[in-house]
């Protein structure tokens, strides 16, 4: 699995067996559509996994994440990935509890001043 930049600053993951050649053919244009149009590229990250059905299933997961998200990958901030791995939705259980306690507190201060 591995990720590359575009001229125009944009990220483009993808999963190849051969790593080298895959990036030749990006650079020379015969690589996906995403980065024909964004050359030149530069490759920021990679992993490497025994099997390649593990890097496909691992290129589609890191496809889904935001940019924040694949920078923290690619600059190794383990603290950062971590917090935003967390479900930012605000009907997420976590969340949810938040803010019936602060609208607890917000009701129990409101019948304190009445």
């Amino acid at each position: 699995m591995y990720i590359l930049q575009c001229a125009d600053d944009s990220y483009y993951t993808g999963s190849t067996t051969h790593l080298k050649l895959r990036i030749k053919q990006h650079q020379s244009g015969k690589g996906a559509n995403h980065t024909k149009k964004r050359l030149p590229v530069k490759l920021v990250y990679f992993e490497e996994h025994p099997r390649i059905d593990y890097a496909f299933y691992r290129e589609k997961q890191v496809q889904g994440w935001s940019r924040k998200k694949k920078e923290a990958l690619i600059y190794g901030t383990k603290d950062q990935l971590n917090n935003l791995a967390k479900c930012q939705n605000e009907t997420h259980f976590e969340n949810k509890a938040r803010r019936l306690e602060a609208a607890k507190l917000g009701s129990s201060s409101k019948n304190f001043r009445d």
